[in-house]
């Protein structure tokens, strides 16, 4: 049997209800703290290679959009140009059609600008979370 009894009286052993030692108890907790920080390095692993393979699909799919909006574009200024050279001549039709595209290209530098200060900085945010979530449960433990 595992079970010795101490001269005090008290059970020292491995069975169910039996005391442990601090060195078993403080491998035992090294143990868990080594596993625990296993997997929540396996999580923020994981959850960062998600939002990696979403932004790289994102990016792609943005790409192709913006070539297709470029074509899209091209022929409305083309035809706005045209439509303004019917009451002012050709030249000046293409100016004010520049004009409002800087203006329009102005307007959305600034806000990608905002968006990209919005989406930094990347990081593994239920990972971090689940981290401190469990340093808070082990410092409620050890205050006990």
């Amino acid at each position: 049997m595992s079970t010795m009894q101490r001269m005090d009286g008290h059970k020292h052993g491995h069975g169910p209800g039996q005391e442990h030692s601090v060195g078993e108890l403080v491998a035992r907790a090294t143990a868990q703290m080594s596993q625990l920080m296993k997997e929540e390095l396996q999580l923020a692993k994981m959850e960062m290679s998600e939002k990696g393979k979403r932004a790289g699909m994102g990016g792609g799919m943005l790409g192709g959009a913006g070539v297709v909006a470029l074509y899209a574009v091209g022929a409305g200024v083309t035809a706005a140009i045209a439509g303004l050279s019917v009451v002012w001549p050709v030249w000046l039709s293409a100016l004010v059609i520049m004009a409002v595209l800087f203006l329009v290209a102005g307007v959305l530098a600034v806000l990608g600008r905002q968006q990209m200060r919005r989406a930094t900085p990347a990081k593994p945010e239920r990972a971090l979370r689940g981290v401190h979530d469990d340093l808070d449960e082990i410092r409620g433990r050890v205050r006990r």
